[in-house]
């Protein structure tokens, strides 16, 4: 009989280990992922690069014109712009675009999601305004 509860307080004592043990992982885990997001709720634009830097004061001035400006911006300068400060400036694009244009909108922020990896900079504020696009 001395056995059989040694044996049982064994197993709950193992069991009781191995609960503690994945809730520890889990929280974890969790704490992991809401640090991921607050350091890219860090990351601004302007300190992204792939923007040349003779092509700042024309993006100045096609972020003054709103929406129409900066997909005009990105048409003639897209093609000298690079990852991830273009794929932050095409977001930007697209959210000054959502009331005027909505199908463009999306199209613009499904083409930016579609082609950021989970490690970009800028992939935390795509996860952000994922809901917002659908």
């Amino acid at each position: 009989m001395k056995a059989l509860i040694s044996i049982f307080i064994i197993v709950v004592v193992v069991f009781c280990g191995w609960k503690i043990f994945a809730y520890y992982q889990q929280v974890e885990a969790e704490s992991q992922a809401k640090q991921k997001v607050e350091a890219g709720a860090d990351v601004h634009g302007e300190n992204l690069p792939g923007l040349p830097s003779e092509l700042l004061s024309s993006l100045a001035a096609a972020e003054k014109n709103g929406s129409t400006g900066l997909r005009d911006w990105l048409k003639f300068y897209g093609a000298q712009v690079k990852d991830p400060r273009k794929a932050w400036i095409e977001i930007d694009s697209s959210i000054a675009l959502l009331r005027t244009d909505p199908n463009d909108a999306k199209r613009t922020f499904q083409a930016v999601k579609d082609r950021t990896p989970t490690n970009s900079p800028v992939f935390p504020r795509v996860r952000q305004l994922e809901k917002t696009f659908q």
